[in-house]
């Protein structure tokens, strides 16, 4: 009998033995008791808190490429010849990594605020402005502002994220689940930034520079427009971007810190996670086509944007091509529900995922997620909603009911197929006891995602 010798050693041989749903489950007992599953490595995160949210570690380095603790078997740094700015990869893009089904890997993702054109595609310089040194600022932030040619940016047009992958997994075939666990996030940074532009947001102005339903022209945000610029020019959006430097606030937790009035600042905790994480799901002649712009989510996932989707949380995506095709990007260091003006508190992260392919019929992965997205964190299933999942809309859909009512149609699904819950009965449930939050209004097609607590189904 092989004794584990390591707090690794001991999680691995715990799912071996449980599963890895039971053995999340039992771990978010025994934290919330003051013990641990983990070990002090691996999750550092898995500590919960009042709010069941994982502790965030601020590493005491900044996470340059290749630096500080790398805790996947593999490892992908967002090399410019790795990442895409502004697109996602198409069915038939080649891989940049190939891994097995149940590994894990590391990937150092880049944040794009600081380098887009409205802030001089100059992150030294840009972040300079706010007392950040030379050395602070990631070398392969600088590397992609500079050096990324893989297509001619349009800041009027093109997505700004930047996407690293895709990550080929082996046995992924069109018909299955790929698993998402998210075992790390370690902010790479110690500041992020919150931006409003292209005049979006939940109070932007519409196309034709009035009002949208429900507020006056006075209470549009941002309040700044120079509409008399050209097209081109990044400044005729009157955009504002809040520089958010992080430090320990109340009770050693670390913070993002604004500013309120003139001697004043408001504090709120980080809670790091991907607000992108997909696979390829659309076919694709050139890198550019709108069918593979970054910012609407899809059926595969991808800017997906639900805040619990941090340490200790699962991420199910059906997969539409062989070996699935990972990408992530888009990471942030806090956001509050909605992302009502556009981005959230956006930071660079380094994360660890564990990839795995789930087969039909093998009861390794909820039955709504062989069709659609959908995600558990340790205490409750979260069934997803999309105004426009499958781009028949171009991406452009942007309908709360709709989203709202394919989010109650996949929680019944769900609660009627994997639990044998009478449909009207589930109905009624969802009605009295569960919670319907709105994931994000920006991206386009907007997201709703359900919150159905597991200690609700305690046998």
């Amino acid at each position: 009998m092989k004794v584990p010798k390591s707090p690794s050693d001991v999680r691995d041989a715990l799912i071996s033995r449980l599963g890895r749903r039971n053995f999340l489950r039992a771990a978010a007992v025994v934290t919330g008791t003051g013990g641990s599953l983990l070990g002090s490595r691996a999750a550092f995160a898995a500590t919960t808190s009042t709010s069941a949210a994982p502790a965030v570690t601020l590493p005491r380095e900044i996470l340059q490429p290749c630096k500080g603790p790398i805790d996947g078997k593999h490892y992908l740094p967002s090399v410019v010849e790795q990442v895409r700015w502004g697109y996602v990869p198409a069915l038939s893009s080649p891989s940049v990594l190939r891994m097995k089904s149940g590994e894990t890997v590391t990937i150092d993702s880049v944040s794009h605020e600081g380098l887009l054109e409205d802030q001089g595609r100059d992150p030294v310089a840009y972040f300079g402005e706010h007392g950040v040194p030379r050395a602070n600022v990631l070398q392969d932030a600088i590397a992609i502002a500079r050096d990324y040619s893989r297509t001619v940016r349009d800041f009027n047009v093109d997505g700004p994220h930047v996407v690293t992958g895709p990550i080929h997994v082996d046995g992924a075939q069109r018909g299955d689940v790929l698993k998402i666990e998210i075992l790390t996030m370690l902010p790479r940074v110690p500041y992020g930034v919150v931006s409003s532009r292209h005049g979006k947001g939940a109070l932007a102005r519409t196309p034709n520079g009035g009002a949208p339903d429900g507020i006056t022209l006075d209470e549009v945000m941002p309040p700044v427009a120079t509409d008399g610029r050209p097209t081109g020019d990044p400044a005729r959006y009157g955009n504002v971007s809040v520089f958010t430097p992080v430090r320990r606030g109340r009770k050693g937790v670390p913070s993002g810190v604004m500013k309120r009035g003139d001697s004043g600042e408001v504090t709120f905790p980080l809670r790091p996670f991907m607000g992108m994480m997909g696979v390829a799901f659309a076919s694709a002649d050139r890198p550019t086509d709108p069918a593979l712009n970054s910012i609407p989510p899809t059926l595969g996932g991808g800017n997906i944007d639900i805040n619990l989707l941090g340490v200790g949380a699962i991420f199910y995506l059906p997969v539409f091509t062989e070996g699935a095709l990972f990408y992530t990007g888009d990471p942030h260091h806090a956001m509050g529900g909605g992302e009502v003006a556009l981005t959230a508190m956006e930071g660079s992260l380094r994360g660890t995922f564990r990839l795995t392919v789930c087969k039909p019929g093998s009861g390794d992965a909820p039955s709504v997620a062989f069709h659609y997205p959908f995600a558990e964190t340790p205490q409750a299933w979260v069934p997803i909603g999309l105004s426009d999942p499958d781009g028949s809309q171009n991406g452009q859909a942007n309908d709360l009911d709709v989203a709202m009512r394919r989010a109650v149609v996949n929680a019944l699904d769900f609660l009627e197929h994997d639990h044998g819950m009478d449909r009207a009965v589930a109905y009624a449930y969802l009605s009295a006891a569960a919670d319907f939050e709105v994931s994000q209004v920006v991206d386009r097609t907007t997201g709703v995602h359900g919150v159905i607590p597991k200690e609700h189904f305690s046998d």
